[in-house]
């Protein structure tokens, strides 16, 4: 029996639906009720009852929900204080986050951080958006930085997690400048002669960013995909060499602007080819039981603090 499908259990049991749990548990719905039958196979018994809807759990169901909260609690409360025996966990924050804002965003964030905070010591573990996000919910990092953007929000239960925004982040189409300074190619391109699109791989989440700018655009765009990665650094180092035309964060090319080595492939009549992202931080909620780690409970205080002054100026 794995941890996890004690935890899918709860969602379920809180949410009454298999589809609105799958979502907040990051999981297909044939994934997310496979691992409801895994536990059902493991209890010996039907725990939900699936001939009524609203979802509900049959008796052996609301018994096993009683006893999963107080294992999950116990167990939780277990990892926190595992990981902080060693000295090398004591004082050492892990932060799951996206390649590109590893890249770009979270080194200054850490400078800035270091100076209106204080010194602390973190640990980077570099992801994929969805893997960084799934970090957290495994419990396997003490904070996510990502991306957020309404029209692709991550579903975190907000009861169990509780999150602050750091920032912004525009995503915009990038160009190499040809020898005369202009872009080497200028979006919206024509039918007959489509400019080459550098893409963000199937899946990747700026990629369906990118997706909404391109759909949502007031004029037809006549772009032809001729390469892709789900890596936002490696579509700038294509676009670097002239390749295409390059959909990026902000952060990711602002001293490439300054140095000219990049410029937007976007006309001043088409400002609207752009999209702008949160910056989001989280952690897992603490439960009233659970022991906390000083250096992180400080930091976010202090976060907590930053946002209330920026809320209220």
């Amino acid at each position: 029996m794995e941890t996890k499908w004690l935890e899918d259990f709860v969602s379920l049991a809180e949410t009454r639906s298999f589809s609105r749990s799958a979502q907040l548990r990051h999981v297909t719905q044939p994934a997310f009720s496979r691992r409801i039958q895994a536990l059902e196979a493991w209890a010996g018994t039907d725990l939900v009852d699936r001939s009524s809807y609203p979802t509900r759990l049959t008796p052996a169901g609301r018994t096993l929900y009683d006893q999963s909260l107080e294992m999950l609690q116990a167990l939780h409360s277990t990892r926190a204080a595992l990981r902080a025996h060693g000295s090398s966990s004591q004082d050492m924050i892990e932060f799951a986050v996206p390649h590109t804002l590893a890249f770009t965003f979270f080194p200054e964030w850490v400078s800035r951080m270091r100076e209106r905070f204080g010194p602390f010591k973190s640990r980077l573990i570099a992801l994929n958006v969805h893997d960084a996000v799934m970090r957290l919910v495994e419990g396997s990092c003490d904070l996510l930085v990502t991306y957020h953007h309404e029209s692709q929000p991550f579903q975190l239960d907000a009861n169990r997690y509780e999150m602050l925004s750091l920032g912004q982040e525009v995503l915009a189409p990038y160009v190499r400048p040809g020898p005369d300074g202009r872009p080497l190619y200028r979006l919206p391109g024509a039918a007959a002669e489509p400019l080459p699109y550098l893409a963000y791989a199937p899946g990747a989440y700026l990629g369906r960013v990118t997706e909404l700018i391109l759909k949502e655009s007031r004029v037809p765009l006549h772009l032809e995909r001729v390469y892709e990665t789900d890596m936002a650094e490696g579509l700038k180092a294509m676009a670097l060499e002239g390749h295409g035309v390059a959909f990026l964060p902000l952060s990711a090319v602002r001293k490439d602007l300054r140095a000219r080595r990049l410029v937007s492939a976007a006309p001043p009549e088409l400002p609207h080819l752009q999209m702008t992202m949160d910056v989001r931080i989280c952690r897992e909620r603490r439960g009233p039981r659970e022991t906390g780690h000083d250096k992180i409970d400080a930091l976010w205080n202090f976060l907590v603090d930053q946002s209330a002054a920026s809320a209220g100026s």
